[in-house]
């Protein structure tokens, strides 16, 4: 078996819903990614055999395989083979795993995970019934429900109160400030230009808000007699971003210095019921696969789709908050559902880099009540 190892991963700043990235069709946004991380590594395009991306809502705009749209849009090489899927939010993390698995078996030496989603132009759910028909049967009995319900009652499950969500929202959005501000995050950053008659260039994550306690605690909830308001959900957001990946031989041939691996992967499905709150399962999954346990992780980074799922998913596993998330999450950054798992990893990864820890663990809930989980270690 080979080993796949990861050079570089990065992002688009993540734009606010009609914000300053609506403007760009998603495949020029996924395009300037997939070009842009392999200019800042002087890599050469040909060397990538696949590229695998992740877009949830595949209609309109992101139809008929954007990864590959995007992919000859920049002027890439057509003699690389491009794929997209749908794994709901995990989609581009389970990119990343398809790659990765890619390269350990020798059927590729170098491959490139993507994702994107450009909520702006096709809303999430504008895939969903039309002239063919529903997703579902009519027989279907199953009590999935929406995200929205979902949330709320892995809330009431764990005993989470509304003060805890609003905390945790809080949190969120002091520390991407604090992280953004202090230069953390410029190394994942490729800039876009700027669509604006001024001109100029995007570097910055527009979902930044000022937030306080008491204006947390005045907004009105998602749903009525709910718990979860805008200050504690995920934001709509465009954006895009990738990992680069190769062989260890192949990276060491070329001068390139590998900066994390994938220790383990998982992908699983939890109880309908709760919709999003199998994050818990596939971290016992993970941690099982790998003969880990949790005490053996340093940085932890749950995607924050709701407050309650990372809050839910902490106290199962009781782990120190202050490893989590240390940098802020979706509800600060924000959550194009299709690059939201590449975003994650390099997320991950810088922070290992910056506190000088080993290990990571990504875990991301996803539609149909399933959830994407990676342990990366530091090279």
């Amino acid at each position: 078996m080979k080993q796949a190892v990861i050079v570089d991963t990065a992002r688009t700043p993540f734009g606010r819903r009609n914000g300053v990235l609506a403007g760009y069709h998603p495949a020029e946004l996924l395009g300037l990614t997939q070009r842009g991380i392999l200019d800042r590594n002087d890599f050469d395009p040909a060397m990538i055999e696949q590229a695998i991306g992740g877009c949830v809502t595949q209609a309109g705009e992101q139809a008929s395989n954007v990864t590959r749209t995007a992919w000859l849009h920049a002027g890439l090489p057509s003699a690389t083979g491009c794929t997209t899927i749908d794994c709901q939010c995990g989609s581009s993390q389970q990119a990343t795993h398809l790659i990765a698995a890619l390269i350990a078996t020798g059927a590729i030496r170098a491959g490139l995970s993507c994702g994107v989603e450009v909520m702006s132009r096709v809303p999430l759910m504008s895939n969903m019934p039309g002239p063919t028909g529903k997703p579902k049967p009519a027989s279907w009995t199953i009590d999935l429900p929406n995200q929205f319900v979902g949330a709320d009652r892995i809330a009431a499950n764990r005993s989470i109160t509304r003060s805890d969500l609003d905390a945790f929202g809080l949190r969120s959005q002091t520390l991407a400030a604090r992280a953004w501000d202090s230069g953390r995050m410029d190394h994942q950053i490729i800039a876009v230009p700027s669509l604006s008659e001024t001109g100029g260039m995007i570097t910055r994550d527009e979902g930044l808000r000022a937030t306080t306690a008491a204006g947390l605690a005045g907004l009105k909830p998602a749903l009525e007699g709910g718990l979860h308001t805008p200050g504690t959900i995920s934001q709509i957001s465009d954006g895009a971003s990738a990992v680069l990946m190769m062989d260890a031989e192949l990276a060491a041939e070329l001068g390139l210095r590998p900066r994390a691996r994938i220790i383990s992967q998982a992908l699983v499905g939890g109880d309908p019921y709760y919709q999003l709150d199998s994050p818990v399962q596939a971290t016992e999954r993970i941690l099982a696969s790998s003969g880990m346990s949790i005490a053996d992780i340093d940085v932890f980074e749950i995607n924050e789709a709701f407050a309650a799922v990372c809050l839910s998913w902490q106290r199962v596993h009781d782990v120190d908050l202050e490893k989590v998330n240390v940098n802020g999450g979706a509800i600060a950054v924000g959550h194009p559902v299709g690059a939201s798992g590449t975003r994650l990893i390099g997320a991950a990864i810088e922070e290992m880099e910056r506190s000088d820890q080993q290990t990571a663990l990504v875990t991301i809930c996803s539609g149909g009540a399933m959830a994407t989980a990676t342990i990366l270690e530091r090279m």
